[in-house]
């Protein structure tokens, strides 16, 4: 197939890459060999060196494979950012284990389903956590509930123990270490295309799916996403991570990015924007893959300016739309540069991004990734190509996209075709290989038989100096079916009326994709990495109109 981006890749990408055929959890051994006394981690002001790192994650493998952690089995982590989560995640991998990503915010309705899909019988976990995942063990293939405070390492000592210790099946994350010191890991044959990591999918069309991605697919995507920053140096850079880790955002591009490159990972446990400039101040940070709601937040914070944030060289932004006026604002400040780019669960995550020092599109996701192939194909039957400047579905093919849903065939046949993944986005290709995404197909309102796309429609009230965030939804309307809903938050000290609003929209943007409901909010419902959670605007609005 024609590769028009090609030509647009900046000098130094390398269209075709020769990927380790390596298990991932080799790329920490390899880090810690190279730079054992290098901070691996600043958490909690404590600084850890990668050959502690390394060996920790070695002793836990011990420890697990000794209370009976064998190859194949799903072992679950329920941990924030924290060097935990590191030591356990290489460990299960070391063991040939799969790991089980699981959101620390999850209600007993959610873990119930995961755990019960995944078939995890071991989860390594916060102790706050506990009660929730004792409420679902006897309902779970959950068998051993391994309980770690987030400061443990901060501390040097072992974990506080809160009321769980003595119960059958829990068991302390730093006695298993300590059980670890006596005796090696065993050495498990681990083969590259073999599943690493179930990733469960947001949800949002039904029940969650788990990606089986192997160690070769996240390699590759490492190894893509470190190709793509031209001028990285192994060793020297620093990463601040406050992307959560169990999201494979951030577990590709902070976690084993920053591995594989040797960087020092600045590891926060959840995003707050003083504790965010706090660490970037003080730490200086050389790279910030983030969320638009992330960088909105820091340049709208009232004293951002009283931060040094000029450390930051090289920023990533996904997961959701960059609104083009706030990527501006945020290298005007800093002097970085943000890459807007693409992904999904299903590729590892990333597809796309826009070249850091080559041709830019802002506002588009740039180019595939090396090795990546990407087309558009009609909406109706997914099986006609179509050419540039038509609007379509995005399909993708590359190493890094996953092997199939775990136990679903069925939605796997619908979603890999012919050795495409079929994305659900509605997206467009221009002459020289630029990508741009319209929108999702599920959340295209048809307003009389007009197509509206509600990014379109955000981006114009991005544009509106009094709006800090914004969401646009289609909703029942007698006349046209649907019609267009603005959530809108202002900024700190600002007023504005639905009216003001609206005619702003007018002046920017065709009749029929104006807003003709408004609704202000303290703020919007986000994900745990700060994506807008149309789903539940959609669910509080069908409740509205419920008898």
């Amino acid at each position: 197939m024609e590769r028009p981006w090609l030509k647009f890749y900046e000098e130094g990408v390398p269209h075709h890459i020769d990927y380790p055929r390596i298990p991932l959890y080799q790329v920490l051994e390899d880090t810690a060999k190279d730079f054992p006394d290098l901070d691996g981690v600043i958490f909690q002001g404590k600084r850890i060196p990668y050959g502690d790192l390394a060996g920790w994650a070695r002793n836990l493998a011990s420890g697990l494979h000794q209370m009976g952690i064998k190859k194949g089995q799903r072992v679950a982590i329920m941990l924030p950012n924290c060097p935990q989560y590191i030591v356990a995640y290489y460990a299960i991998l070391r063991l040939g284990g799969v790991v089980v990503n699981v959101n620390p915010m999850y209600v007993e309705r959610e873990l119930e389903f995961q755990l019960g899909d995944a078939g995890a019988g071991t989860i390594v976990a916060a102790r706050d956590l506990f009660p929730r995942l004792e409420a679902v063990k006897g309902k779970t293939p959950l068998k051993n509930i391994i309980l770690t405070d987030l400061d443990e390492h901060v501390r040097g000592e072992g974990g506080r123990e809160q009321g769980a210790k003595g119960r059958q099946g829990v068991l302390e994350y730093a006695e298993l270490l300590n059980k670890g010191r006596s005796q090696d890991p065993p050495v498990v044959s681990v083969d590259p295309d073999e599943v690493a990591l179930l990733q469960y999918t947001g949800g949002t069309t039904g029940f969650s799916k788990g990606a089986m991605l192997t160690h070769y697919n996240l390699i590759s995507n490492v190894v893509q996403c470190v190709s793509w920053n031209v001028g990285a140096e192994r060793g020297k850079e620093r990463m601040l991570a406050v992307l959560p880790f169990f999201h494979v955002y951030g577990m590709t591009v902070t976690m084993n990015e920053a591995i594989y490159l040797a960087a020092t990972i600045i590891l926060l446990p959840r995003f707050q924007v003083d504790d965010c400039l706090e660490a970037i101040n003080l730490y200086q940070p050389t790279r910030f893959p983030g969320v638009p709601t992330m960088y909105i937040a820091i340049i709208n914070h009232p004293k951002v300016k009283e931060y040094n944030i000029s450390s930051i060289k090289v920023c990533s932004s996904g997961s959701a739309p960059m609104p083009v006026e706030a990527l501006k604002k945020f290298e005007e400040l800093t002097g970085g540069k943000i890459s807007e780019g693409y992904g999904l669960t299903e590729a590892s995550p990333v597809t796309h991004a826009n070249p850091f020092s080559g041709k830019r599109k802002i506002g588009s996701i740039g180019l595939p990734r090396p090795d990546t192939d990407a087309k558009i194909v009609d909406l109706e039957t997914g099986e006609r190509d179509l050419p540039p400047g038509e609007e379509g579905e995005l399909c993708i093919r590359g190493p890094q996209v996953m092997r199939g849903y775990w136990n679903r065939p069925e939605d796997t046949a619908k979603s890999l075709r012919d050795g495409w993944l079929h994305t659900g986005d509605i997206a467009r290709m221009d002459e020289e290989g630029y990508f741009s995404i319209v929108d999702r197909k599920k959340d295209m309102i048809i307003c009389g038989g007009y197509n509206v796309y509600p990014r379109e429609v955000e981006e114009v009230l991005y544009l509106n100096p009094k709006i800090l965030e914004a969401s646009v939804l289609g909703v029942p309307d007698p006349y046209r079916g649907e019609t267009v809903k603005a959530f809108v938050v202002l900024k700190p000290g600002q007023k504005a009326t639905a009216e003001e609003i609206i005619e702003f929209c007018r002046q920017n943007l065709a009749r029929f994709k104006v807003p003709t409901l408004v609704e202000f909010r303290d703020e919007l419902p986000k994900s745990h990495v700060g994506k807008v959670l149309k789903k539940i605007l959609r669910e509080e609005e069908g409740s509205k109109r419920s008898p």
